[in-house]
């Protein structure tokens, strides 16, 4: 007898999260066929995200309901319906970019907050060093929620921000854009939310697929730790701007990617007093207030 199996997506696991500690989480919303943690070919260490096979729907929604969000070893499980098709992932229908997002502002509470309006697919605020780094990705089910998600809140505060909201874009609407656009004259893309132990070689190999690479720099502080972010140049401006394509927003070792094009004022000027602090033998330090999260969004009237 042919059966479909219901496989949800589990992401933002704590790196020491194991199989069996899955199990046990997940097996109280029905029987299981199999659990898959995904892992680093070379080290065997865990990417920080698995997949869950349910022998029936039901369960998998049951699971999906009760768990998403969830505290496992101190982190908060991000669930959602896995999606072999990449082309489904891609077409970015009833998918929302959200930016300016206050930094108390976490995940749940953005799912909680949207969910408001109709059922999230999937919903995502990027990290920084374990901390909302202000913004994120909430995709409904259906493009018109989308649509009215977008009407009621663009431009409106929360929390105090004033946030900006926008459809995503797939990779043909944005090449259509930039071909009516001041052709770019910059082939530099700055890289951020990397690994800590991510150095200029591993970055160069995994971004060379693009295009011949002239430069690649991860940026350290003075005492050689990993700032976790950092500048490509490749040869060509179409090589460069195809990389900030398909790599932005993409998941690389369960964190997720910020790429973009290095011709902002501020990425400008951040490398150039890296370079400053490089010859005059220091760095200075950045202190970083802990935020409390909360799970409360202050809204503006929705009617």
């Amino acid at each position: 007898m042919n059966f479909v199996m219901a496989t949800l997506y589990v992401g933002d696991l704590h790196a020491n999260v194991t199989e069996p500690m899955l199990v046990q989480k997940f097996r109280p919303a029905g029987p299981i066929h199999s659990i898959r943690l995904c892992r680093d070919r070379m080290t065997g260490s865990s990417l920080g995200y698995a997949f869950i096979n349910f022998y029936h729907r039901a369960d998998a929604e049951r699971a999906l309901e009760m768990l998403n969000f969830e505290l496992l070893m101190g982190q908060p499980m991000r669930i959602m319906w896995s999606q072999r098709d990449s082309s489904q992932r891609s077409t970015g229908i009833g998918n929302l970019f959200i930016k300016n997002l206050d930094k108390s502002i976490d995940s749940m509470a953005l799912f909680d907050t949207f969910s408001l309006f109709g059922k999230i697919v999937s919903c995502k605020v990027v990290c920084n060093e374990k901390r909302p780094a202000g913004y994120g990705y909430v995709q409904f089910e259906s493009a018109e929620v989308a649509d009215l998600v977008k009407e009621r809140l663009n431009g409106k505060l929360l929390n105090g921000r004033k946030v900006c909201i926008e459809h995503f874009k797939s990779h043909e609407e944005r090449m259509a854009e930039k071909s009516n656009q001041q052709p770019q004259v910059l082939s530099k893309i700055f890289i951020r939310n990397l690994d800590e132990d991510m150095d200029s070689k591993k970055l160069k190999h995994i971004f060379r697929k693009f295009g011949p690479v002239s430069r690649v720099q991860v940026i350290y502080n003075k005492n050689g730790k990993s700032r976790r972010f950092g500048f490509i140049k490749f040869v060509k401006n179409e090589d460069a701007q195809r990389a900030v394509d398909e790599m932005n927003g993409k998941e690389l070792n369960g964190k997720t990617l910020y790429v973009d094009q290095a011709h902002n004022k501020a990425e400008q000027q951040a490398e150039l007093r890296h370079k400053y602090e490089q010859v005059n033998g220091h760095t200075r330090m950045h202190t970083h207030t802990h935020t409390t999260h909360t799970h409360t969004l202050t809204l503006p009237s929705l009617l």
